[in-house]
């Protein structure tokens, strides 16, 4: 589905408990395929440096469940450089849509020390994009927020099944390649979150994998939940 020259997709987010964890990810075996990222069964830890504005939108946003909002952030694996992203990721709804450029090393640094300036002359929107609401509302890197993931794929309606283990905040400066970058456990009571994307259509049997009274299915928040960890250990 397409809206506005957006590819949209659906994602829905779900708190599941280990056992329900296990019992799950023993059935996706047999129908799925592990995520080509995954070099193992624990998975690969990803990194995302979220932006912000001086009205803390993206926050208000997400909490006040507006229909249609925006998060920019950067995104990186296992802690490496060698594949940076600058990502916006749209909702509509119900609907989730990503546009996304490789940044190098370089360009990272650039904008973590507060230069924006070369983001002007890159011809992607998302570079146009984030450059504008940093001079127009001083839109910069908050907070990171990490997590273990471990994903299945499916080509069928192009599913994508992630469980999202270990989430945890950055403390103090957000830049993840200090050597000073620290992080902080999220409390999750024992839970993690299940996220299923597709596209038009998820395969019945999939579906049906899915649907068990066990799973609590909700609007819920990584960066939220990370932006809140800092301000505790802020006042504390």
């Amino acid at each position: 589905m397409d809206y506005k020259g957006y590819k949209l997709r659906h994602e829905y987010k779900f708190y599941i408990n280990t056992l329900v964890y296990h019992e799950l990810r023993e059935r996706f075996r047999h129908v799925l395929h592990t995520d080509c990222n995954m070099k193992d069964e624990r998975g690969y830890l990803i990194s995302s440096l979220y932006f912000d504005d001086i009205y803390h939108s993206a926050m208000r946003d997400k909490i006040n469940g507006t229909a249609f909002r925006e998060k920019y952030r950067i995104r990186l694996y296992n802690r490496s450089d060698e594949v940076i992203k600058l990502e916006c990721k749209s909702k509509f709804n119900q609907y989730i849509a990503k546009q996304w450029v490789n940044i190098s090393r370089e360009e990272y640094d650039s904008i973590l020390s507060g230069d924006y300036e070369f983001l002007i002359s890159k011809p992607d929107e998302v570079c146009r994009k984030l450059y504008a609401n940093h001079t127009t509302k001083l839109m910069r890197p908050v907070t990171v927020v990490e997590y273990k993931r471990e994903a299945y794929v499916h080509p069928n309606g192009n599913v994508r099944i992630t469980f999202d283990k270990n989430l945890s905040a950055s403390i103090g400066d957000p830049d993840i390649f200090r050597m000073d970058y620290e992080t902080i456990q999220v409390p999750m009571d024992g839970m993690m979150i299940m996220e299923v994307k597709y596209d038009d259509y998820i395969p019945d049997y999939i579906w049906k994998i899915i649907q068990t009274d066990r799973m609590v299915k909700c609007a819920i928040s990584k960066y939220v939940m990370c932006r809140d960890i800092n301000r505790k250990v802020r006042i504390v």
